[in-house]
């Protein structure tokens, strides 16, 4: 006979065959499609009723598309519960100590980027269990514990999830790697002297590259670091190490929700629309007609351009796909204003150069035809709101092609301060409110910038609220200052509110440093709506 709480678990859950929920997922894409279209439709319209059941679709839509991909959510801890066995099976088998912690196993992704992870990750356990950790002896006379520490960290930050996994052991040896880089032609000794120590440690991605003295059935084939690389910039990630010579190694991994829904940013270039996906997105720049020849620069025939102290290099999209006006760069930006599109690739921001910024809008994501699939520029294509085809750019693949994800093309463009120092900076976004306090945010938690009409802002429950793409969205913000790029120095001690994770001293000016997270929250929580993790505020 059931009990009572197992009466209740089956009547509040049902299997579901996956391909059924693969078949809604297509359903809610075609949804979106038509949603996007019907949008569109009413940008202009003066039809107040039928504006405000566009609207209400455009929520339900919403709802309903976060909803079914929930369903296709798995915790990532489906796949790290193999790994304590894992560690303790190769810490025994190569004489070491290694306790392994979790944290943030509930931590939710897509079904198929789950599945796809699962491989690169076992090997970088693997790796860290034989490569990094060292045996208890070794450890003792470095004046560590005889047990190594391997933490596995999963959170959600800015629409993705990141993926962190540290070990406390010796970190890359990187007399070794430039060693072994040499010896197998993956660069020449002139390459190396110009690579920083962080250009350095990313060798260990090259194809066949392995610096384990011989070969065992754990490690030493040469196969592994660039095929985990592949494998994660294949569903849209990116891997990034911090090396701490002898204290330990840190790989961190981003990597989207989903593949099938994505928000993105539609440009314009030769009168052909494409999609650039928002996660890729840094910031925009226009540089209007009579400065933009000044601000635009050119380092061996390449134009950059002098953001905030660093040199930006720009690529003009239309070139990088094939189609030539017949003038030279100098000649283009001299032409007219500039719109500028700053862009992330791994640990290279770069400037793509459109002919015009349309909007953000939710793409539903195709594959590209077997014609089309060896062409890196392009990630895959959508169905625009007009009906109209367009392609989705492949941001790493665009950085890739034109050399600028290279160490060596890179190196002459990037800030001497750069070059001294591999400090870790962070770009911010300063505002002020009314009361004359400065506040800063990462700019990793910010969706877009948009300016508001005045008019258009309402009070609800007391507080300043917009109606903003048929949903209602808390104002905190007074006025944006600017955009910095800074080494930020936190002091916690004077903290007396969760929306804040202290002050630092930014311009030399107190800034408060904000919990984005806690206060879209809590924001979203005291309008009496659905938290939606968004904030806003007049530009």
């Amino acid at each position: 006979m059931l009990h009572h709480d197992e009466l209740s678990l089956a009547d509040s859950s049902i299997r579901v065959d996956v391909a059924l929920l693969d078949k809604l997922m297509t359903r809610i894409g075609e949804l979106v499609l038509t949603r996007n279209q019907i949008l569109q439709q009413i940008a202009n319209s003066n039809d107040l009723t039928f504006v405000k059941a566009a609207q209400r679709l455009n929520l339900i839509t919403s709802e309903l598309q976060e909803d079914v991909m929930k369903t296709r959510m798995q915790p990532i801890g489906t796949v790290w519960n193999k790994f304590p066995r894992v560690v303790r099976d190769l810490s025994a088998q190569l004489g070491k100590q290694v306790r392994i912690e979790m944290d943030g196993q509930e931590t939710e992704l897509d079904k198929t980027i789950v599945e796809a992870i699962k491989d690169p990750l076992t090997h970088i356990v693997r790796n860290s269990v034989d490569h990094g950790i060292e045996r208890p002896d070794v450890r003792l006379k470095a004046g560590k514990p005889a047990e190594g520490q391997l933490l596995l960290r999963a959170f959600h930050e800015s629409g993705q999830v990141n993926i962190e996994i540290t070990d406390d052991g010796a970190g890359l040896k990187l007399d070794r790697i430039r060693a072994k880089a040499l010896e197998v032609g993956v660069c020449t000794a002139d390459e190396l002297s110009r690579m920083s120590d962080r250009e350095t440690a990313l060798l260990i991605f090259a194809p066949g590259f392995s610096t384990a003295e011989k070969v065992t059935n754990v490690s030493g084939r040469g196969v592994g670091m660039d095929i985990v690389k592949t494998n994660i910039e294949k569903v849209g990630g990116e891997i990034e190490l911090v090396n701490r010579p002898g204290q330990g190694l840190t790989i961190k991994i981003k990597i989207p929700l989903t593949l099938a829904i994505i928000p993105a940013l539609i440009v314009m270039s030769d009168g052909d629309r494409y999609a650039i996906p928002q996660v890729s997105l840094i910031e925009l720049l226009r540089i209007d007609t009579e400065t933009a020849s000044q601000k635009i620069e050119f380092v061996g025939g390449a134009p950059v351009y002098r953001l905030r102290g660093k040199l930006l290099p720009l690529l003009f999209l239309s070139e990088r796909l094939g189609v030539t006006t017949g003038l030279r760069a100098d000649e283009r930006v001299a032409k007219g204003a500039v719109n500028i599109v700053v862009l992330q690739a791994n640990d290279r921001q770069f400037g793509l150069i459109v002919d015009r910024v349309c909007d953000t809008e939710e793409i539903v994501v195709k594959p590209l035809s077997r014609q089309l699939q060896h062409l890196a520029e392009y990630a895959g294509a959508t169905i625009m709101g007009d009906g109209t085809v367009s392609l989705i750019l492949d941001v790493l693949g665009l950085a890739v092609t034109s050399g600028l994800a290279t160490p060596e093309s890179t190196k002459s463009l990037t800030s001497t301060d750069e070059q001294r120092s591999d400090q870790k900076t962070t770009s911010m976004l300063l505002v002020d409110l009314g009361d004359s306090r400065r506040f800063a945010l990462p700019t990793s938690s910010v969706s877009r910038l948009e300016k508001v009409d005045p008019q258009t802002i309402e009070f609800a429950d007391g507080r300043e609220v917009i109606q903003y793409r048929g949903s209602i969205l808390p104002l905190v913000v007074g006025r944006i200052v600017d955009i910095v790029e800074t080494e930020l120095a936190l002091n916690d001690q004077q903290r007396v509110d969760d929306d804040l994770l202290g002050t630092a001293v930014i311009h030399e000016r107190v800034t408060d440093i904000v919990n984005v997270p806690h206060l879209a929250n809590s924001r979203s929580h005291r309008a009496g709506r659905n938290p939606s993790n968004r904030c806003g505020g007049p530009a």
